[in-house]
């Protein structure tokens, strides 16, 4: 079962995926968040990097509609989400597969790295709106060379998907989350 840090931090993340603040994920809340990602530079309509951003968001909605529509009315809401939560330690390759297109994505200069910007327009990107992200990004850079490369980003986003210890990094790796 999900702990209350866990869901704690993601309520946030659920609320920025809630398009309609309705309390419940839809299939339309995951089209909107294909289309907030289609507004950053190399994942516009027709890319590659467009089609893969889409599989990939589309097939964690399929997941989450399999996993969490216990009632079978086609939304989830956050209790539910946190069923699939509970199942993530047993799917680090999909979440490591995510973590490599979420990177490909945000890493809009193709340097191989993300920097502060880059990781300020990720979190503004899954937020749906402006973040404060003072200090988050130093909290990331786990050896303090100015930026995330694709290993330390993979981990951190493992932490921030199935880490129950506040104390690991990758928590926000998102941003802030509710206190």
């Amino acid at each position: 079962m999900a702990s209350i840090f866990q869901e704690r931090k993601l309520k946030g993340m659920f609320a920025a995926f809630d398009a309609d603040g309705d309390g419940y994920l839809r299939e339309e809340d995951f089209r909107a968040l294909v289309a907030r990602w289609s507004r950053l530079p190399g994942v516009g309509p027709g890319t590659e990097l467009r089609t893969r951003v889409e599989t990939l968001l589309m097939g964690w909605w399929a997941t989450l509609l399999e996993t969490g529509d216990i009632d079978g009315d086609g939304a989830v809401d956050l209790d539910e989400v946190l069923l699939l939560v509970d199942r993530l330690p047993a799917m680090v390759a999909d979440v490591t597969a995510t973590a490599d297109t979420v990177f490909d994505a945000v890493d809009a200069n193709g340097d191989g790295v993300i920097s502060p910007e880059e990781h300020r327009r990720l979190v503004e990107t899954w937020n749906g709106q402006p973040v404060d992200t003072a200090g988050v990004f130093e909290l990331l850079d786990l050896n303090g060379d100015g930026h995330l490369s694709r290993e330390e980003f993979a981990l951190l986003w493992s932490q921030f998907w199935i880490s129950d210890d506040p104390a690991e990094p990758g928590n926000w790796l998102c941003g802030p989350f509710p206190g």
